[in-house]
């Protein structure tokens, strides 16, 4: 799913935070040790606080492209990923079961949680309720 990507309109400002997080990012990636990253980091931060205060929208957008394109040029190799990022080493591996599946529990399995079956029984009902509310009643009839 791409619920992190941004769709519509993107503000400067949230151009230039993504830009600067990506860099640090890419920083991360260059140096091991904490120190020398911080080091780097704090170089690169007073580069972006040089040119906060620019009004003019045509040289602001050119540092942002600028940007962006050194930050191609300096990407690193072998990028770090969070394990659970897409393409992170633990990625996708515990997988959840769909909702559907309860619904195929043994009777005595159901019944070591009578509260939750309940409410969701009266839920399942609201839902179908809520559907032909707002959908109308199915003409769907199974074959047997």
């Amino acid at each position: 799913m791409t619920a992190n990507l941004p769709t519509g309109l993107v503000s400067h400002t949230r151009k230039v935070q993504s830009l600067y997080k990506r860099a640090v990012r890419t920083l991360e990636c260059w140096y091991d040790r904490r120190d020398v990253f911080r080091y780097y980091a704090v170089l690169m931060r007073a580069r972006f606080d040089e040119n906060k205060d620019i009004k003019d929208m045509r040289v602001a957008k050119e540092f942002i492209r600028k940007g962006e394109e050194e930050l191609f040029d300096n990407q690193h190799w072998q990028p770090k990923k969070f394990p659970n990022s897409p393409g992170g080493v633990a990625y996708g591996r515990e997988v959840e079961p769909p909702d559907w599946v309860v619904d195929y529990w043994h009777p005595l399995e159901k019944a070591q949680y009578p509260d939750y079956f309940a409410r969701r029984e009266q839920r399942k009902k609201e839902y179908v309720k809520m559907w032909e509310k707002m959908y109308g009643k199915s003409s769907y009839t199974p074959h047997h």
